[in-house]
């Protein structure tokens, strides 16, 4: 007799929402099992594109995010010192009332004496368009602090980048390299993605200083030196270069390889492509032996040899600069070996294995498909080796270049967008730059011209004053940082401190832990919060914040508005902002609320940030935020994201506008929120079946990404092997062109913006004696949490709730360390004292520990004794927010990315201690009770009286 199946998705409640997960990036769907208004059990969704009902840890865990002790309760107002935790608790009606006096006259004063800066909110789809309303320049996210690297680098180089905006192809891939990848990025997609691919059997490669999680089921794990990864990405070209196993074909069809690049030194041309009276760049055509358009069928390009121009000029094709440079002796894996800590025998057998995979075994999907030129490609052929990275290559000031060189041998390997390798996620490929520019100007309406962050193009597009001195408060977009397309929030409290480059009336943030894991130098970030001028003023005289969570940033602010948990919000997981697309469908979802934030618990009274954020605009008389007679404009953010358009027919969601049959764009849908609801709270459109590879020049995915409100234009995206934008930036350093860095910028413009990828020692080792700092220090996301908001969590703790300082065997013997001794740990910057533990998946030479679990005392309403303030720690004490030598931020020259991972640290045995150093004064917040925090025990109870009436 046959058993009967198994329901796995049986209800254990009442009742059943669907919404969008928040306990990590991943945005994965979920089905929350609520009983009595109260959650019973969190599972994922089957039927979501994100995670196919995959769920990890962190999700399950979101019943305890959600009835966490540190949730805030209640608007509050300062009556204490800053840092002390003092508050009185207020009505909304004054919190916002409050705030937006501050507001008005902050605007009314200067917009730019506003700093509003968010953390990893999700919405910057909206909080970047209200900072336009308002007209600072003076906004940002998390992306600096973050992997900014990432998406500069992808973005200038194919038009999209690794991250969120493209995947590996888990179906066809044979060889997956993983750089720098950790466990907290995109989680539950990429243990889908690897199973496909064990499955199959392809081998996959660990490119990381620390062997946790993809990395530990890797069929090799390389331990390279932290910041070195573009060191060995450049050997693995040079091999290829010198086997001539690289794909010209490729590069020809879809780079600007052949290309010709003119030759005048110290003219101002040199480096710039040739091109016709219109603008059109130019290559030489070998069987006309002549100029030809670059981008002309029917030709035959040369992609090596010097020519001379129909006016005389020399030039060379961009290839030829290119291989010249890698086949360098400098690059060879004798060279680089050392430096990298990879022995030279296995650089050259990954460089074969990438060539026998990509060139020995190609991919063929019999679809046909028809190219921008118009000319039909029977089947799609591709290199079946895919490049995934993350924040490890980012998080170093050499990362811009780094992920270029990455790109760099994806291109060699015609290894982009072909079956097989990495792939773009609609809403990319992008043109190269995108097109939109960050505002720099003020209408008559005091709105910014365009929104704060956007993409520079050449040196005229910088924000920097007649001086050339930067205009931003975090400098982004100046010479120190000209690429910073993300801003810079790690230098936000130094500069409005230090009035820097003009004085700040208000620091707005909103979930961003700015006084402690989200910092550098966090012992000065606070300092700088509560210190006074001469008149015994705070030199940042207003800070209102935003957070759920009585986070340590709380105790710094004046005005904190508590926000929302994620599961009683709105959210737009949106195609404007970061996309849940993977490569055959674009895709975006809906937060909802499937609880009452106004009934989980008696006194508590929270908003939505994004609702009170759109109220606050209303309240001054923001353009856009007030119809003319000056009522507001949207109710909410659910009215917002139904009824705002970006541009006409396209608005933050993309499923059932206008009448609810139109796609992509269309007028707004007043039942559209309803139809998410009801599709599980997501929205899919399949790619076409012929335009899901070559997307970059692809006729019909550039049409379809034009007809769905992606791009302006259906026009084919060159990718750049060779970037003539940073070439641009260099000849401006060298004094050529109306708009020049001033002279104590010029050098570093001139080094660091080659138009080539290049590789240089980070800048915190290139300016410390290395035998004095002789090991690197780096942090992994643990896969079980997320930022400092899951190591609160009551059931996540329970898998830790303390870190360690993990140091290899062999580097604990030559300091005479064993398992759980105590160890001061020294940078230039300062000393942490914590215990150790011996661990061999650490290259030797770096040791590591879990981010983001070490707490302040009194913070998150955790117990006095909570392990995590007792002795977790961070090594953001250590780290400093300006280099060594000079007041440079601790970055990236090029983007501005916090290079957190650049640290340098010294490590001796210490006397045994009780608690990790430093400590700092416990905050004075109501602490939690130490009793154990119990969740469900009421819904078992009541299971087992009603089995003892007699029901189920």
């Amino acid at each position: 007799m046959r058993e009967p199946d198994l329901d796995l998705q049986a209800p254990v409640g009442d009742e059943v929402k669907q919404t969008t997960c928040y306990m990590c990036a991943c945005r994965c769907g979920i089905n929350v099992h609520l009983r009595e208004g109260r959650i019973r059990y969190i599972e994922g969704n089957p039927a979501h594109p994100v995670n196919r009902g995959v769920l990890c840890a962190k999700g399950s865990a979101g019943i305890m995010q959600h009835y966490s002790p540190a949730r805030l309760d209640k608007p509050l107002l300062r009556v204490g010192e800053r840092g002390e935790g003092k508050f009185r608790e207020i009505e909304w009606d004054e919190a916002l009332a409050l705030a937006a006096t501050w507001l008005r006259e902050t605007r009314e004063r200067d917009p730019d004496r506003l700093a509003f800066f968010t953390g990893r909110d999700q919405s910057q789809a909206l909080t970047g368009w209200w900072a336009q309303q308002y007209g600072t320049i003076n906004y940002a996210a998390h992306g600096g602090f973050c992997s900014v690297n990432m998406a500069a680098g992808g973005l200038y180089t194919l038009g999209g980048s690794f991250w969120e905006f493209g995947e590996p192809d888990w179906e066809h891939a044979k060889y997956l390299m993983l750089w720098g990848v950790a466990e907290d990025h995109d989680s539950n997609p990429i243990k889908l993605g690897l199973g496909h691919l064990k499955g199959r059997g392809a081998k996959v490669v660990a490119v990381n200083p620390v062997r946790s999680g993809y990395g530990a089921i890797a069929d090799e794990w390389i331990g390279i030196r932290p910041g070195t990864d573009g060191l060995f990405a450049f050997a693995l070209a040079h091999e290829l270069l010198k086997a001539d196993r690289i794909d010209l074909d490729y590069l020809v069809r879809y780079t600007n390889a052949h290309w010709l690049v003119v030759q005048n030194p110290g003219g101002a041309d040199d480096g710039l492509f040739a091109r016709d009276a219109d603008g059109h760049a130019w290559c030489w055509d070998r069987d006309a032996n002549a100029v030809a358009p670059a981008t002309a069928t029917g030709i035959s390009p040369a992609v090596v040899g010097e020519r001379v121009l129909p006016d005389g000029r020399r030039a060379v094709p961009a290839f030829q600069l290119m291989a010249q440079r890698y086949l360098d002796p400098q690059y060879a894996p004798d060279a680089v070996a050392e430096r990298c800590g990879v022995p030279t025998d296995t650089i050259r057998r990954i460089a074969r294995e990438l060539a026998a995979a990509a060139f020995d075994a190609p991919v063929v999907i019999e679809q046909p498909w028809t190219d921008t030129h118009g000319v039909r490609h029977e089947r799609m052929v591709g290199r079946p080796v895919a490049f995934h990275a993350m924040r490890g290559i980012s998080a170093h000031s050499n990362g811009f270049h780094t992920c270029r060189a990455l790109h760099l041998l994806q291109l060699l390997l015609g290894a982009v967008d072909t079956p097989g390798s990495f792939r773009y996620q609609p809403p990319f490929p992008r043109p190269i730059p995108p097109a939109n520019r960050p505002g720099r100007t003020r209408l008559a309406n005091g709105a910014l011209d365009a929104p704060p962050l956007g993409f520079i193009h050449g040196p005229e597009d910088l924000l920097v004053d007649a001086d050339g001195q930067p205009r931003r408060l975090d400098h982004a977009y100046s010479w120190r940082y000209p690429l910073a397309v993300h801003g810079m929030l790690h230098t936000v409290i130094r500069n409005a401190w230090a009035a820097d480059p003009k004085p700040v009336d208000l620091l707005f943030l909103f979930m961003a832990n700015m006084s402690w894991n989200s910092a550098m130098n966090t012992g000065e970030t606070m300092r700088w919060l509560t210190d006074k001028n001469a008149d015994g003023e705070y030199r940042i005289p207003k800070i209102i914040y935003s957070d759920a969570y009585s986070s340590e940033m709380v105790a710094y602010a004046d005005l904190v508005l508590p926000d929302t948990t994620y599961l009683e919000r709105f959210d737009a997981i949106s195609l404007l902002d970061r996309p849940i697309s993977d490569a055959d469908r674009a895709a975006d979802a809906i937060r909802h609320p499937v609880l009452d934030p106004g009934t989980q618990r008696e006194g508590r009274d929270v908003r939505g940030f994004q609702s009170v954020l759109i109220d606050l605009g209303a309240r001054i008389g923001l353009p856009a935020l007030v119809d003319e007679d000056g009522s507001p404009r949207y109710t909410d953010y659910a009215d917002y994201l139904v009824n705002h358009e970006r541009a006409p027919g396209v608005g933050l969601l993309a499923g059932w506008r206008g009448d609810g049959t139109l796609h992509g764009k269309g007028p707004p849908n007043p039942a559209q929120l309803d139809r998410y609801r009801e599709n599980g709270g997501f929205w899919t459109a399949e790619v076409p079946a012929s335009a899901r590879y070559f997307k970059m020049a692809n006729r019909d995915y550039l049409q379809w990404s034009q007809g769905m409100g992606f791009i302006a234009k259906a026009e084919p995206v060159v990718l750049q092997l060779y970037s003539e934008t940073l070439q641009k930036f260099r000849l401006a350093a060298q004094g050529h062109g109306p708009v020049q860095p001033p002279d104590a910028e010029r050098g570093r413009v001139a080094a660091y913006f080659d138009p080539l990828p290049i590789w240089y020692e980070p800048f915190e080792g290139a300016q410390l004696e290395q035998t004095r700092f002789p090991l690197s220090a780096v942090t992994q996301r643990p896969p079980f949490m997320y930022h400092a908001w899951g190591s609160q969590n009551a059931w996540l703790r329970q898998i830790t709730a303390r870190n360690f300082l993990y140091l290899h065997p062999d580097t604990a013997a030559r300091h005479g360390l064993a398992d759980d001794d105590w160890v001061h740990v020294d940078s230039h910057h300062g000393r942490i004292t914590v215990q150790c533990r011996l661990a061999g998946n650490v290259q030797p030479d770096t040791v590591w520990t879990w981010n983001a679990i070490g707490k302040r005392r009194g913070a998150w309403k955790l117990s006095a004794d909570a392990p995590e303030s007792a002795k977790g720690f961070l090594l953001n004490h250590l780290i400093s927010d300006v280099l060594p030598r000079n007041d440079y931020a601790n970055a990236d020259p090029v983007t501005g990315q916090a290079a957190w991972f650049d640290l340098r640290v010294a490590i001796r045995r210490a006397e045994a201690g009780e608690v990790s150093l430093p400590q700092f004064a416990p905050l004075e917040t109501r602490a939690a009770s130490n009793e154990p925090l119990r969740y469900g025990a009421d819904f078992r109870s009541a299971r087992t009286a009603r089995r003892g009436e007699g029901k189920p």
